[in-house]
């Protein structure tokens, strides 16, 4: 087991990683639960394959659990959710000092996290995540939202968890596309900031998508690591160093809009085939070579994730994809900052991308074979 602590000031927590934590919950979460009932959020996935396991080691601790079930998907993190959490947070008697569990995947993690950011102005919560994409990436750090109709996570605030316990075990449950779509996240550690861990993957993914248990808790470890160092430095986002955790998002937040946020295209596929866009268009801007963007093409299409738009059959151009970044919460003043790549390892913040010029990119994309 790893247990990496999230260094922030007056707040730090820790992220334990290993397989059968969820039937040590009690003991590890015990100083945080203060009550005979534990609130619980989950969704309906991830209390079928994990609820008994969570429910037998909070009731051995003398813990009963009262359950609120979300549907599983984006489409749950919305108004009329949180609204009817919040309400029955309050009607569960929750206080400021007690703390809620989030048990599922990052939609779950989101809704509950929010929810405790603003209940009473704040209460804890600790997150259980039980898919690859959140243990490695919306477990940690804090960022909690909802989606708007304008578009995703737009409405939320940073809160950070009181403890993480990310067990192995639960992945083996995640149907393989879903499993694909959080290696994406892992995938990304490697190519914004950590070039010998992106060499790592490419000899080693294939056995992290077979779910070898010693080399993917190494793989999630490492990849939960590299954000705590990322988070202790730039919490907020506002010292530019956060922002490259942003990697393939900017894009990948455009495909996903234009595909109504649905199953037609997971967050972590839009990511990965994100994270290629925005290397092509780094080589088209002569900052990358090209065979660094066709390596990460390469480790895309290894772990069966999409890598080209023109596959998607969108009935869209470029600008309409465009005009979808326009929406995006990282605009500031008319101007959107874009995560480029010098190298594999080697990401870094450009503002000042001309959004004309992605428009006639994406159109080159849209029409490749």
């Amino acid at each position: 087991m790893a247990v990496i602590p999230v260094a922030l000031e007056g707040r730090s927590y820790q992220v334990h990683v290993g397989t059968g934590l969820l039937g040590r919950t009690a003991s590890v979460a015990a100083p945080l639960l203060r009550k005979k009932i534990v609130p619980v959020i989950t969704d309906v996935n991830a209390r079928h394959f994990h609820g008994d396991r969570l429910a037998d080691s909070l009731m051995q601790a003398g813990h009963e659990i009262a359950w609120f079930d979300v549907e599983s998907g984006e489409a749950s993190k919305s108004w009329d959710n949180l609204r009817l959490l919040t309400d029955w947070m309050l009607d569960q008697g929750v206080e400021r000092g007690d703390h809620v569990v989030a048990l599922g995947g990052g939609v779950v993690g989101d809704l509950a996290g929010f929810a405790s950011a603003i209940l009473k102005r704040g209460c804890g919560f600790v997150q259980l995540p039980t898919t690859l994409l959140a243990q490695v990436d919306s477990s940690v750090g804090g960022k909690t939202a909802i989606n708007s109709a304008a578009g995703k996570n737009l409405i939320g605030a940073f809160h950070q968890p009181s403890l993480v316990l990310a067990d192995i075990s639960c992945l083996g449950t995640l149907p393989p596309r879903e499993l694909r779509a959080g290696y994406a996240e892992v995938l990304k550690y490697g190519v914004l900031g950590d070039a010998k861990f992106f060499d790592w993957l490419e000899s080693h993914g294939e056995a992290v998508l077979r779910l070898d248990s010693q080399v993917t808790e190494q793989a999630v470890a490492h990849s939960i690591a590299a954000k705590a160092a990322i988070v202790a430095k730039d919490e907020r986002e506002t010292a530019g160093l956060r922002a490259l955790l942003n990697l393939g998002h900017t894009f990948g937040h455009a495909l996903e809009a234009e595909t109504g946020f649905s199953d037609r295209l997971l967050h972590g596929e839009a990511v990965a085939l994100g994270m290629v866009l925005a290397a092509r268009y780094s080589v088209r801007g002569g900052l990358l070579p090209d065979e660094a963007a066709r390596r990460l093409t390469r480790a895309a299409d290894m772990a069966g994730l999409p890598s080209e738009i023109s596959a998607m059959g969108l009935a869209c151009d470029g600008e309409r994809l465009v005009d979808h970044m326009r929406h995006d919460k990282k605009m500031d003043a008319g101007t959107l900052p874009f995560i480029l790549l010098r190298g594999i390892g080697d990401a870094f913040v450009a503002s000042d991308v001309a959004l004309e010029d992605v428009a006639r990119f994406l159109d080159s994309q849209l029409q490749a074979h």
